[in-house]
């Protein structure tokens, strides 16, 4: 890993998500993305213009945004990727020069002007191998900055409807971190990814882990996921106790859940199956309800705390 700067930060969060296999609708990859366009100095601390309603298209997988002003460190090497496996692309500048950009991992640092701990955000390709060495050096990097907390960030593809809430699971990485911030632990067994064998590495060193993952439509995987993002980042605010500038993340999550309804519009088959699922959730989500209502409140107080201090426009 090529470390540029080891940032000061207050007490700073780590945050990762990573494209491929844990990042359905590219939901979670679009949260980092999100969060580096509303917390970089060019926006303030207020909503920046992020273009969610541009892009709403089919997705390619591929994470493209750069704050090279934020980036504190880079991972490239070809220890960690297979690149018969996730290959190289090619571009074209404005001057028709051609620009080939290799798969990696990018590490960025950045204040938060909303709460007392700031956050240092991962993203990029899951690597293709040696992934304990590749845990290793990234909480080396976390060491060195004085992580004491990670967030892995994820996103699966479920039987899920997407014309109701999107359900989001938070769970700790041991029973310790899960009785000191109140969560449950992860009880999923099976195939795995980079998330957990980092989140595995944080626990060894004695470092807060936490899991945020949300469920995607797997019917509706060919779109980006706003609706997903919008729903990990409230995930992320109530771990965390703090409100986050939502931007344009609630009306491109409207316009997200419209595009599905047309797409699936034509398709008898699957109309009934949405409202079967529609039935399932609404019959499973009835002794919930209290609870989401209380966070969705704690959410609207910690918003209005934020425009009192003049956080948010």
């Amino acid at each position: 890993m090529e470390i540029y700067t080891i940032p000061q930060l207050r007490d700073p969060i780590m945050v990762c998500a990573f494209t491929g296999w844990s990042d359905a609708g590219e939901a979670s990859t679009s949260l980092i993305s999100h969060l580096l366009k509303v917390l970089s100095p060019d926006a303030g601390g207020n909503e920046a213009e992020s273009g969610y309603s541009d892009r709403l298209t089919f997705h390619n997988t591929e994470f493209t945004t750069n704050f090279p002003e934020l980036m504190i460190a880079q991972s490239q090497s070809e220890d960690f990727y297979d690149y018969q496996v996730t290959r190289p692309t090619i571009s074209l500048n404005l001057d028709s020069s051609r620009q080939l950009t290799w798969p990696g991992t990018r590490i960025y640092g950045v204040a938060n002007p909303r709460g007392e701990r700031d956050f240092i955000l991962v993203e990029g390709v899951e690597p293709s191998m040696r992934w304990r060495s590749f845990a290793a050096e990234l909480l080396d990097l976390a060491d060195d900055c004085e992580v004491s907390l990670v967030i892995a960030v994820g996103a699966m593809l479920a039987d899920t409807p997407h014309t109701r809430p999107i359900p989001v699971s938070t769970t700790a990485a041991s029973p310790e971190i899960a009785a000191q911030r109140g969560l449950e632990v992860s009880r999923y067994e099976g195939p795995t990814g980079v998330l957990a064998v980092i989140q595995d590495e944080a626990v060894r060193r004695e470092i807060e882990a936490v899991a945020i993952w949300a469920a995607v439509p797997h019917y509706a995987s060919a779109l980006t996921a706003h609706k997903a993002t919008l729903a990990l980042l409230n995930g992320l605010e109530d771990t965390l106790n703090i409100s986050l500038v939502q931007g344009e993340l609630p009306e491109a999550s409207l316009l997200w859940e419209r595009a599905v309804t047309q797409m699936v519009s034509e398709d008898s088959d699957i109309e009934e199956y949405i409202k079967a699922l529609e039935a399932s959730q609404d019959s499973n989500i009835a002794d919930e309800s209290g609870e989401e209502l209380a966070r969705e409140v704690e959410r609207f107080l910690r918003r209005e705390n934020a425009k009192e201090d003049g956080l948010e426009s």
